[in-house]
Parts: C-alpha cells; sequence; structure tokens
C-alpha cells in the first residue's frame, strides 16, 4: 500500500504531503490544478524518465518521496530528484540506486493505467500469467509438470549435442588421447610422489656429511671423556652426599633423567647414521624421476594430481569414444523419451487452459456489460507453437482479443485505439482477475475519459468491488466515479501574485459534498448539493 507520498517542486507543486489508506481513494480538481503533475511524480518513482522541464520554475531541484508497505509486511522507500539541469538521483531503502533498480522495486507493487501507458495488461507476453491465474490450482500442476518435463529435454538434448560434438573429431582426437595416456602412463605418477621425492633429496644429496656428523655427534656423547662420562662422574659425586640435603637431592634425581636422555640421543644418532643413504645411484634414481615427473606436471599440470586426473578424465573419453554409435543411440534414445514425455505434458497444460478459456471469456464480457460497453466481445486467442519455440510458459501463444461492438472481429487488445475503452477494458479485466494480479496498488489516471452517465456510475462501482482487495487510486473528473471513494482529495491551483502552486486538501462531510457539487454543475447551488447527496448516498447503498 502506499502509505505517503512527497513531492516538492515538481511543476505547479511547491510542496505536499499527503497520506494514503487503504481502499479507494479518488483525486479530483479542475482542469490544470495539477492532478497530473500528482501522477507524474508517482510515473517518477517507477522509474519513468524526468527531464529538466519537470522541475518548478526558480527551484534547484524536484523531489518526489513514496513510503510503502507490502503484502508482507514489508516497508519500503523511494526517493528521486530531478535537477534543474536534468540529472536524476535514486535512492530506494535508504541506498543509492538507478533509476532501473528503483522501478524494478517497486514495479511490483504499482500498476498505473492511463489512456496512453504501456500496461502489463496490454503486454502479449503476459497474457498467459493472467490466464493462469484465473484457473489457478488446476493448473498449477500441470504447468509443473511441463516445465519438468522440458528441463529434462532440454538437458537430453544438450548432452546429445556435446556427445556429437566429441565423437564429430573422431580418430584426431582418440590419437591425442591415447598419446596423453600413454605418456603418463609410461611414467605412472602417484599422487603426491613429487612431494615426497623432494623431501629425501637432501639426504641422498649429502648423505655421507649428514651420517659424519650423526657418528661424531653420538662420539661426543657416548665416547671416552665425552657427556656421558661427565655426567657419570657428576652423580658420583652427589651420590657421596646422598640424604644430607633434600635439595641437592633433588637435583641429583634429575641426572637420571638426564642420563635416560642421552642414552636416548645416542640411540637414535647411530639409528638415523645408518639409515642415511649415500648412494650415488639411487640419488640419480630420486633425481631422473622427479625430472619425468616435473615434466609431466608442466604439460599436463600444474599439479601432479592434475596429471592424474587428467590421464583419468581422458581414459573416461577414450571409453566413450569407444562406445561410439552405441553411446549416440543411447542419448537419441534418451531425447526421444523426454521429448515425448514433454509432448504429453504439453498436450495436458493446453486442454487444462483450453478448457478454462470459456467461463474466462464469459466473465470477461460479464465484465465489460457491467461497464455500459454492451455488445462488447472478448477471446482468448491460444495458437500453437512450433515445437523449437515452446516456452517455458507453455507450448502456446495466448492473447487475449477485444471487439469493441457487434460485428467487428476481435482484434489483440494491444491494439485498441479508444482511451476510454482502454480504461474500461484494463478495469473489467482487474476485476476479473482479482486475485490473479498480486499487485497491490492500482493507480488509474483518466479512467472516465469519453463516458458519463449510467456508464460512469458502473465504472465507479466496478472500482470499489476491486478496492476490497487492492489500494486503488482514481484522478477522475466525474461525480459519479467520485462518489464511491473511501477517502477523497481534492487538487487546487493557488494564484499568489503573479504566481501559482498547486494544493492537496482532504474533503470530508459537507466539504466532500460541495466538491462533488461543484463536478456535478460546477458550483455549489441548493440543487447541485441537493444532486451530490443523492448520488453520494445510492453509491454507499451499492457499495
Amino acid at each position: 500500500m502506499l502509505e505517503e507520498l512527497h513531492v516538492r517542486d515538481l511543476a505547479l507543486i511547491e510542496e505536499v504531503w499527503l497520506e494514503f489508506g487503504p481502499g479507494m481513494t479518488v483525486l479530483t480538481g479542475e482542469t490544470g490544478a495539477g492532478k497530473t503533475a500528482l501522477v507524474g511524480a508517482l510515473k517518477l518513482l517507477l522509474g519513468e524518465r524526468g527531464d529538466s522541464n519537470m522541475v518548478r520554475a526558480g527551484s534547484a531541484s524536484a523531489l518526489v518521496e513514496g513510503r510503502f508497505s507490502t503484502p508482507d509486511g514489508d516497508e519500503v522507500f523511494a526517493r528521486r530528484t530531478i535537477s534543474a539541469e536534468g540529472r536524476s538521483k535514486c535512492v530506494l531503502n535508504g541506498e543509492m540506486a538507478t533509476v532501473g533498480l528503483l522501478a524494478e522495486g517497486l514495479g511490483g507493487l504499482v500498476d498505473l493505467h492511463g489512456q496512453h501507458d504501456h500496461q502489463a495488461l496490454l503486454r502479449p507476453a503476459r497474457h498467459v500469467s493472467y490466464l493462469d491465474g484465473y484457473i489457478g490450482d488446476a493448473v498449477t500442476a500441470a504447468a509443473d509438470d511441463y516445465r519438468t518435463a522440458r528441463e529434462e529435454h532440454r538437458m537430453s538434448k544438450s548432452v546429445l549435442a556435446e556427445l556429437e560434438a566429441t565423437l564429430a573429431e573422431g580418430e584426431r582426437r582418440a590419437d591425442y588421447l591415447h598419446f596423453v595416456v600413454s605418456e603418463i602412463d609410461a611414467v605412472a605418477p602417484e599422487p603426491d610422489e613429487d612431494i615426497a621425492i623432494e623431501r629425501r633429496l637432501p639426504a641422498l644429496r649429502h648423505g655421507e656429511r649428514l651420517a659424519e656428523a650423526a657418528d661424531e655427534a653420538r662420539g661426543a656423547l657416548r665416547g671416552d671423556g665425552g657427556a656421558t662420562d661427565s655426567i657419570g662422574r657428576a652423580q658420583a659425586a652427589l651420590s657421596r652426599v646422598d640424604s644430607l640435603d633434600p635439595e641437592l637431592d633433588k637435583l641429583a634425581l634429575r641426572f637420571v633423567e638426564l642420563v635416560a636422555g642421552v642414552d636416548d640421543l645416542g640411540s637414535e644418532l647411530r639409528a638415523y647414521g645408518e639409515s642415511v643413504v649415500h648412494d650415488p645411484a639411487e640419488l640419480d634414481a630420486a633425481e631422473s624421476r622427479l625430472s619425468a615427473l616435473t615434466g609431466l606436471i608442466k604439460k599436463h599440470g600444474p599439479s601432479l594430481q592434475m596429471v592424474i586426473e587428467t590421464a583419468e578424465s581422458a581414459r573416461a573419453e577414450l571409453e566413450m569414444l569407444d562406445a561410439g554409435e552405441q553411446g549416440l543411440e543411447r542419448a537419441r534414445s534418451a531425447l526421444g523419451q523426454t521429448e515425448s514425455r514433454l509432448r504429453e505434458a504439453a498436450m495436458t497444460l493446453r486442454q487444462v487452459r483450453s478448457a478454462a478459456i470459456p467461463s474466462f471469456v464469459d466473465a470477461l464480457g460479464s465484465a465489460v456489460a457491467d461497464l455500459s460497453m454492451e455488445g462488447a466481445g472478448f477471446d482468448v486467442q491460444m495458437t500453437e507453437l512450433p515445437f523449437e519455440s515452446w516456452t517455458s510458459d507453455g507450448p502456446d501463444r495466448v492473447e487475449f482479443m477485444f471487439a469493441p461492438a457487434p460485428g467487428q472481429p476481435p482484434r489483440p487488445l494491444a491494439r485498441i485505439a479508444s482511451g476510454g475503452e482502454v480504461s474500461r477494458v484494463m478495469l473489467a479485466l482487474k476485476g476479473v482477475l482479482g486475485d490473479a494480479d498480486d499487485v497491490p496498488i492500482l493507480v488509474f489516471d483518466e479512467v472516465d475519459a469519453g463516458i458519463g452517465g449510467a456508464t460512469a456510475h458502473a465504472v465507479g462501482a466496478r472500482l470499489k468491488r476491486l478496492a476490497r482487495g487492492h489500494q486503488v487510486l482514481v484522478i477522475t473528473h466525474l461525480a459519479q466515479v467520485a462518489v464511491h471513494a473511501d477517502h477523497h482529495l481534492v487538487v487546487r491551483k493557488e494564484l499568489e501574485g503573479s504566481s501559482a502552486h498547486t494544493s492537496v486538501s482532504t474533503v470530508t462531510d459537507d466539504r466532500r459534498v460541495q466538491e462533488v457539487a461543484r463536478m456535478l454543475s460546477g458550483g455549489d447551488s441548493e440543487a447541485s448539493m441537493l444532486h451530490a447527496r443523492e448520488l453520494m448516498a445510492a453509491a454507499t447503498s451499492v457499495g
């Protein structure tokens, strides 16, 4: 719902703050008062192009701000400014945005209907979704099955195309793969083998020096006069004063641990020295092996694991190539099966939609008849598309057709020229679709174009019913429409010296009666006031 609209320095509007409520709100006023500027303000928030001509004379920029609430209870805040130089700035929920992002953010909340606006219902691509919305749950399962079958068919087609492209390379590709496999298999690398060799190489390259160093260190520990003898003498000295002082006894115990540690270290040094290999032949073999592995990594890397995976992938592709026509035939068979399932799902979807069209057409016909368009006719044209052109919406092109008078052939709804007809057709469709249209805010500009009398009453009543499920904003010149509103805003152009500005006020009770009287006769005579009250009472009884 549109909760609040703030407009400053736009056209004749100096500054207005408007609060809106649920249900139906009408904006009325004399021609030229500024109603169009308010609609233009909403259009700016919806992403329509703005230029410097929209800025109030003498102002640096025009500002439009709107606060909206979504059906989920969230709040959306939008702001747009147009500078006197024509530059535009947009803010959506406190963050800078482009005009496109602004339109996307609010496009699902507001649907604006004017004589010359490009409406969602006038886009044939949207018609199938409206028809499905009218049908409801009955079409949901069929549409889901169709989309699932279409995706399976798409995947099968992709697999077949990939296989055909692969097989097209033929023997040349197979020769290359055989070369890759044989080259890698000749070396037969193991996972992380290169890392293991690189860790061993230092010991192989410097084995003799390492063994000598270990033996020398062991001699310093265990040889004559070495660390072991020194520790033994230290133990003997302390043993002569054993038990004389607890503190010294504690130190003596540490020598026990030291002797054990020295013994262990000596043993490990001996084992290390015996394990070190300083065989030139083994060193050459390790370096040669590492060189072979490095060569594979350079060609098929960047790692040895990637080399191994390349060989596995090449073997798998060779198996596919070896399967040849058998694999291709299996893929063709799978594609045929998925195509059959897709055609079956498409037929079911087509039948569900076709079955609903007569009642849909009847409902639309009744709706336009209620709007004083007797004799006008609706139809839904469902044209089967070529199989290759089927879309995610289905196998058919669905388009609404309209005949404005008896004897005239139905034409595409998008080509209707009359502004009055457009407005009433839109209104009829909105009423019939009901919950199918989840846009919560509907704005009707010049909905009364070219109508009057009983037709105007019918339009007002239809708008009132539409407002039961939507917030409806209507700009109207007709009292017969305005009397059906839940809220009434009057737009006035006020003169101050040589300048003029637009003001907007909410009218209720007697002030509203006066405005309705003005719309009827241009004044507030006793007769027009009486007529206004009668119209309002009649609208209340209809509502």
